[in-house]
């Protein structure tokens, strides 16, 4: 059978390495994108080291809440350098290439970056359910061990994760076309690529992490309307501060969720939008965390304000 063929001449005929297509084919358009994505990449690694150091140095917030923060901003940190800083270097070179090994490390460390993530805000929304709706019992229940035990589950779901995507993957004959049609290498894209027909299953294997990224968000929207209703509730200083950082946070679940869902849950569907999205939540989602977190939250913001200002008055 053609399956068989394909399995035998596999190791003589394997790709070695994949060509990268990029935003676009524009000369001009490229240059524009590469100083933009330079700058928001610039900023994103800033802007989340600034979080994280004000978080670490700064004694009240060292809170569950705090520490929680702390830790997306190092996966947004992550997930902003999976690939783009590839894609800057790619705009000096005449032929965009990744290795065969290269593209899989990437599709590992999104999947990794993106799982992890993804318990990550769960878990600072259960962390805010229990602060707003359950304040008497809120130390007991959040503890920093269960925190640290949150942080260290989420890096295990995203890994187990990504390991059952690489498993279905690995052992995929490539053997003809290399082309990518994106600035990264993602698993319906490259799926597409492989020497044998598995479009049933490869529907299937990419729509179980869009119907576990929309699951997710349910359960993220769920709670955080009850967490809402609960505040409208309770009209005070502490309930409208409650509210700003619930906000925030929801602004940060929908621009994570928005674009995985619509890539994942319609896999293998060749429009413009895929790759709007794919920037979105791997470039600018990551830069516009810390802008959210540290504009929404007081606290956070006269503590950053804070910091800036010693170092000026240290380096003046």
């Amino acid at each position: 059978s053609k399956v068989c063929r394909s399995m035998e001449g596999f190791n003589h005929s394997r790709v070695s390495e994949f060509v990268l297509l990029g935003l676009t084919d524009s000369p001009e358009l490229q240059i524009f994108f590469n100083v933009i994505f330079f700058i928001f990449y610039l900023m994103t690694m800033l802007g989340n080291c600034l979080i994280l150091f004000t978080i670490l140095s700064t004694p009240h917030l060292h809170s569950p809440m705090y520490f929680l923060l702390s830790n997306l901003s190092l996966i947004d940190m992550c997930l902003s350098s999976f690939a783009t800083p590839k894609m800057i270097m790619d705009f000096f070179a005449q032929r965009k290439t990744i290795s065969f090994e290269g593209c899989i490390s990437q599709i590992f460390l999104l999947h990794l970056f993106t799982g992890t993530e993804i318990v990550l805000l769960i878990s600072m929304s259960f962390d805010r359910y229990i602060a707003i709706c359950k304040p008497l019992h809120y130390s007991t229940i959040i503890s920093q061990r269960v925190c640290v035990g949150l942080v260290v589950t989420s890096w295990m779901v995203g890994f187990l994760h990504t390991m059952s995507q690489l498993a279905f993957i690995l052992y995929l004959p490539f053997c003809g076309p290399n082309v990518i049609d994106s600035f990264f290498c993602d698993l319906p894209l490259v799926i597409q690529l492989s020497c044998i027909d598995i479009y049933v299953l490869g529907v299937f294997m990419i729509s179980t992490s869009g119907v576990i990224a929309l699951i997710s968000f349910l359960l993220l929207l769920t709670s955080y309307i009850i967490v809402l209703v609960t505040i409208k509730d309770h009209s005070s200083i502490g309930s409208s501060k409650a509210f700003s950082t619930c906000t925030a946070h929801f602004i940060v679940v929908l621009m994570f969720f928005g674009p995985c869902i619509f890539i994942y849950v319609w896999p293998f569907t060749n429009f413009l939008v895929d790759k709007v999205l794919s920037v979105f939540y791997t470039i600018f989602t990551p830069f516009l965390n810390p802008l959210i977190y540290t504009l929404r939250n007081q606290e956070v913001k006269t503590a950053v304000m804070k910091k800036l200002s010693n170092q000026y008055l240290y380096l003046g």
